[in-house]
């Protein structure tokens, strides 16, 4: 009974741990960097391949040698490492009294109902987002086929007769490639050329690795499934150096966090699913390729809905800015409009005024002219 709930077990506490892990260092980096944040995130997200590269063979030496439990235990070690990283972790200046004080006098409001207090954590109003729900739309489509071959990636070579070193060392080919494509990406993306418009660099990224994954059945040999693994290191790093930074240039940084919660647990349904429907299409079809095509048709029909509803989105932002720029301008029109109607008003009342103030003036000088004209008593 107790062995039968190990892995359940072990799933919900691995799953809360990598959680816990991800998302405070994704939305950190989000706030310590603006200008170069493209580059912070490839180089933060390099950090992945380094390890996918060294584990992969590790893992299968140390079941050979320690057997499963001795393996979980030096993994186990190795990711407590990630608590001496957490401490590292500062905020980016001291909070004032004044802010203290704020934030003290807005959470003792009595007043906040409940769905203001949920709003604090998920704001659920980004479900109007246009942008963020086209992003959210693509990368439910896109995760569907996005871990399923690196899943099945080995388990495929060796079913084309390759060994189990052999095959494992395809996950170190990809992890070597990946890590130096997503700093790379990162520089790329960072650039003046692609930053404005780093959208449909991300849609291209998805869609060149569908492309890959349509083309592994043709990739009978061990040099074949080589190739394939550098294409798709590199595809892999484009997209995962990618993923964060174009959530925020669509939401930006002040509802960056409610939108990595939100895009997290929607994403989690697909994420789930794609590895278990290859799996299926293995058991009934008895072949590997049909997964590859099923993951390589999914993720270039996420790209290309990507690439099509960004320059959507695009076309309406242009649309609305120059709608505002423009009920701006007759906005100050008017005010301007209003201020010099409003100065002649003024100069007409001070003319009216100078008028009234200089007529029994002018009145008592009539009176002493005439008086100067009448003839003197002898």
């Amino acid at each position: 009974m107790i062995l039968s709930n190990i892995p359940l077990f072990y799933s919900l506490t691995v799953g809360l741990g990598l959680a816990l892990n991800l998302q405070p260092s994704v939305i950190i980096i989000g706030k310590y960097f603006l200008k170069r944040r493209p580059i912070a995130n490839g180089l933060a997200m390099a950090g992945s391949p380094v390890m996918l590269c060294t584990l992969a063979p590790l893992n299968q030496f140390l079941f050979d040698t320690f057997g499963w439990r001795g393996s979980f235990f030096i993994l186990g070690a190795l990711l407590l490492n990630c608590c001496v990283a957490g401490a590292l972790f500062r905020p980016i200046g001291p909070i004032s009294e004044r802010q203290k004080n704020k934030e003290k006098n807005i959470e003792t409001k009595e007043d906040r109902d409940c769905c203001e207090n949920f709003n604090k954590f998920l704001d659920l109003s980004l479900f109007k987002h246009r942008g963020f729900l086209i992003y959210l739309i693509g990368n439910v489509l896109m995760f569907l086929g996005f871990f399923a071959p690196i899943v099945f990636l080995a388990p495929y070579a060796k079913h084309r007769g390759i060994d189990e070193y052999s095959a494992a060392f395809l996950l170190s080919i990809l992890a070597i490639v990946d890590m130096i494509a997503r700093p790379a990406t990162g520089l790329l993306a960072n650039s003046k050329w692609v930053r404005p418009r780093i959208q449909y660099f991300f849609s291209f990224s998805i869609a060149f690795n569908g492309v890959c994954h349509l083309l592994c059945p043709l990739a009978t040999s061990y040099m074949g499934l080589v190739i394939y693994s550098i294409f798709f290191g590199l595809a892999f790093g484009m997209v995962c150096a990618m993923l964060f930074e174009t959530l925020m240039d669509l939401v930006g940084a002040s509802r960056f966090t409610s939108a990595v919660g939100l895009v997290t647990i929607v994403e989690c349904c697909t994420i789930l699913l794609g590895p278990p429907i290859g799996g299926t299409l293995i058991d009934t079809f008895g072949d590997y390729k049909y997964m590859f095509i099923k993951c390589g048709a999914v993720m270039v029909l996420a790209g290309t809905f990507l690439f099509i509803m960004n320059y959507y989105n695009y076309r309406m932002l242009a649309k609305e800015e120059k709608k505002r720029m423009k009920e701006d301008g007759e906005k100050k029109d008017n005010e301007d409009a209003r201020t010099k109607k409003g100065e002649e008003n003024v100069k007409a009342v001070e003319k009216i005024q100078d008028v009234n103030e200089t007529a029994p003036l002018k009145n008592d000088e009539n009176g002493l002219k005439n008086g100067a004209n009448l003839p003197t008593e002898p």
